[in-house]
């Protein structure tokens, strides 16, 4: 085994301190191949620029929204998109829109960086930049943007495994991100799967706990940096939705893991495994979505050139497109989208319409409630 797998380090008031890259490899290598494979999947799919543009703006909304969450801000996804669409801060904003607005510079920041290794190195100058961006102008009594902790804190709570201490000491601190980085930039490590080396990452970092505050928000986002710096897309930010919504899941790999004697660290590797192929098969089902529709709008053209449908269900078909939606009989003549192709038309015009669409196989109907078919071109 290589002597970097299990890293142990002496401090001077803490004890001692296990950099790990020991897990289930046979255990987890389904998973890893699932990740592999999914990811490749996703990666072959056609994106048009703009569906790639907009992809990637609701991931980030999202993954802000969710690691701001998991620390305890209280602004729901709605008022989040209010503060991240705001083009210029103002001076009465509360602590909670500032932490938003702050993330939403760190993830710009952090896509846009430059990455000319194909082994990405992290730094300590990257990681307190990270940090001082997210807490830049926040209110806390102890911490310094960007400036790690002289002080001792406690972490976590008896519900999600206990509550742990980290590095007690600043000399301590200092010491142990040293070894940090000479650690997670090794060969064996630079040599792992990114995903592996992203969670190990992770998950060292956040037991350092280095700063006094947002040491969670840049955990996250060191792990999302890793990832993209191997070409990654969308994933990055929505591995925090899937840990924001496996909360207890998500505290209680970490906890498995720090508190394990064989610094074993498979429950967190495994966590984040799964958090990615969650994300990926999310990711996977919202392209083909898009590629469904772009293949129906083609079809239906093709039927109304052929006049195979009239110029009015063409354009029910496409309205249901751009608004996916359930309708009934009643709905053509009410719905706030669909009336205004109905406005005069009769009933029984209306029902010979829904009858021809669902007879072609456009529309799917489950007592008397009809939908689109996308899957209608799936075999064909």
């Amino acid at each position: 085994m290589d002597k970097n797998t299990v890293r142990k380090v002496m401090t001077f008031k803490s004890g001692q301190f296990a950099f790990s890259a020991n897990y289930d490899r046979v255990g987890l290598t389904p998973l890893i191949i699932e990740a592999r494979v999914l990811r490749q999947a996703v990666e072959d799919l056609p994106v048009l620029p703009a569906v790639a543009s907009s992809l990637e703006e609701e991931t980030i909304r999202r993954s802000i929204f969710s690691t701001a969450a998991l620390e305890g801000n209280p602004l729901n996804e709605e008022q989040v998109a209010e503060v991240l669409d705001q083009k210029h801060e103002h001076a009465q904003r509360e602590q909670a829109e500032n932490e938003i607005s702050n993330l939403k510079v760190a993830y710009l920041a952090c896509r846009e960086l430059k990455i000319s290794d194909e082994e990405f190195r992290i730094s300590e100058n990257l990681i307190k930049s990270i940090h001082k961006t997210i807490t830049h102008g926040l209110e806390h009594p102890t911490n310094t943007p960007g400036v790690y902790r002289e002080h001792s804190v406690k972490v976590g709570n008896r519900e999600h495994g206990g509550v742990y201490t980290p590095p007690k000491i600043l000399p301590d601190i200092e010491k142990l991100m040293g070894e940090f980085i000479s650690w997670i930039n090794y060969e064996s490590l630079l040599k792992k799967e990114p995903l592996l080396r992203a969670a190990l990452a992770h998950f060292h970092f956040a037991a350092i706990h280095p700063f006094a505050d947002g040491n969670g928000r840049t955990a996250r986002l060191l792990e999302s940096v890793i990832l993209r710096a191997d070409g990654v897309r969308y994933v990055p930010a929505m591995l925090s939705n899937y840990y924001y919504n496996h909360m207890d899941e998500y505290y209680w790999a970490f906890s498995r893991s720090e508190r394990n004697k064989e610094n074993d660290r498979t429950p967190f590797v495994e966590f984040v495994l799964q958090s990615f192929i969650a994300s990926l098969r999310e990711i996977q089902g919202k392209l083909t979505t898009v590629i469904r529709q772009l293949a129906m709008r083609d079809y239906i053209f093709f039927l109304r050139a052929k006049k195979e449908i009239t110029q009015r269900q063409a354009d029910l078909l496409n309205l249901l497109i751009e608004h996916p939606r359930q309708l009934s009989l009643l709905n053509l003549s009410t719905d706030s989208i669909l009336k205004p192709l109905y406005r005069q038309v009769t009933g029984r015009t209306a029902r010979r319409d829904l009858d021809r669409l669902k007879e072609k196989g456009l529309l799917l109907e489950n007592n008397k409630l009809y939908r689109l078919n996308l899957n209608l071109l799936d075999h064909t």
